[in-house]
């Protein structure tokens, strides 16, 4: 049960509860969560039981976990170090963007946001993004809490923890979402959402929503940098990966429906358009609570579930961070997470300087800013490329090898990785991979 939780909590983010909505509101509602739900399946499962397969046969970091796996002379351990980049570029904005979600909901809790009007909301968001003293406070109590439980150990510290943290999670969001259906209007919601649109996919076009399902089931998982693979070389042998990988997709794809039916309620009873990605959270929902009875509780249970959201996916990155310096410098667990404390901290700045002090640098073209950079670079590049790599690690005779792979995944009670599959990982699967490398990378 702690395993799941805690690679559940690695995939639950921020995406899921911002971005899935958004994104299937404008892609045509019931059509686009059915492509989304098809794609989890056959992409983002197979992956990430590659990852758990790598990081248990292993028992190591990710990259000791190719070292070891791989036959002599063999270089598969060089895209290591590109995993352990991308987890340290993810750390570099996810926790400033966890520092929101916290600053949020302190400010809910203490009732600033009352008697405010839209304007002032909006006020509200760009001078806390304007104020580089807010911004690094609370990214440096994100990074010191994850590290200092971190510290405590895997199963007393980080396995504790987000235990707490997604059952609580799990209860708020269907507390949040119940609340959200009894608003006046908000079955109008609740139909755009899932209810398939036809108007709006000739709109956007069938192939645009085929495409942005891909992506989302793909990135909503979290994988190819190792964050899944460090749980996987924790875990015993006493279940097979494929049925681990199920539960915890499932997990994952709970999460981010369930927002949905929390969002677009919400936004349709007050007479928003749910399609505002970032804002919607930081604008349009204060305003929303300030107007609903109760307001004030409402918003301050969201900001807790958007901050656990988002610390729980922190943790399991730090664990990977840490785990890696014990493996590779032989350090302790502590002196790890000190060198890590000062590291990632010093990294965060950039991004925490680029709303303010630093913001006439557009490294992405007008109004652009170093997170859409780093959010680029490891949603585009990273995290595709990484799981290129363990596909192509685990379903090649240049690698560890399909019968191998086969072997890991299927140790243990639960389901099982079927023969036929081959063709479909070794053939079909890399070129989809492929494709959905190319594509972010010319969308931009």
């Amino acid at each position: 049960m702690g395993f799941i939780l805690l690679s559940a909590g690695c995939a639950i983010g921020i995406g899921n509860v911002w971005r899935f909505p958004y994104v299937a509101g404008m892609n045509g509602g019931g059509i686009f969560v059915l492509f989304y739900l098809f794609f989890l399946v056959i992409m983002g499962i197979p992956v990430m039981t590659m990852e758990f397969a790598v990081g248990r046969a292993s028992r190591k970091s990710i990259i000791k976990s190719f070292e070891k796996l791989e036959k002599p002379g063999q270089k598969w351990h060089l895209h290591g170090y590109l995993g352990m980049a991308g987890n340290y570029l993810l750390m570099m904005f996810y926790t400033i963007v966890a520092g929101w979600m916290l600053y949020y909901f302190y400010q809910m809790l203490t009732g600033k946001f009352q008697g405010k009007d839209t304007g002032q909301v909006e006020e509200m968001f760009q001078d806390m993004l304007s104020s580089p003293q807010v911004l690094s406070v609370t990214m440096v109590i994100i990074v010191a809490a994850g590290i200092f439980i971190c510290s405590i150990g895997l199963q007393k510290g980080v396995e504790r923890i987000t235990k707490v943290m997604m059952s609580l999670l799990l209860v708020i969001i269907i507390i949040l979402a119940a609340h959200s259906l009894t608003l006046k209007g908000g079955m109008e919601g609740l139909k755009f959402y899932l209810l398939p649109d036809f108007e709006r996919i000739k709109d956007v076009g069938i192939w645009q929503t085929i495409t942005s399902a891909m992506n989302q089931a793909f990135f909503t998982l979290s994988l190819g940098i190792g964050s899944m693979g460090i749980f996987g070389s924790y875990i015993d042998k006493k279940r097979s990966l494929l049925g681990e990988s199920v539960n915890i997709a499932f997990l994952d794809t709970f999460v981010a429906l369930v927002s949905g039916l929390i969002i677009f309620p919400t936004c349709f009873a007050f007479q928003i358009s749910p399609a505002q990605g970032p804002g919607l959270i930081f604008i349009t929902l204060p305003n929303i609570f300030n107007g609903m009875s109760g307001g004030q509780i409402w918003g301050t249970l969201f900001f807790v579930f958007m901050t656990f959201a988002a610390f729980s996916t922190i943790l399991a990155v730090f664990e990977n961070i840490i785990s890696c310096g014990m493996d590779l410098f032989h350090w302790s667990r502590k002196k790890s997470c000190l060198v890590n404390l000062i590291l990632i901290i010093v990294l965060s700045m950039p991004c925490v300087l680029g709303y303010n002090l630093w913001s006439a640098f557009q490294p992405m073209g007008d109004r652009s800013t170093i997170l859409d950079l780093e959010d680029f670079l490891v949603s585009n590049v990273i995290l595709p490329f990484g799981s290129l790599c363990y596909l192509l690690f685990c379903v090649t005779r240049f690698g560890w090898g399909f019968e191998k792979y086969q072997e890991e995944v299927n140790t243990g009670e639960g389901l099982k990785l079927p023969q036929w599959i081959r063709v479909y990982v070794t053939y079909i699967l890399p070129v989809l991979l492929l494709f959905l490398i190319l594509q972010g990378l010319f969308q931009h």
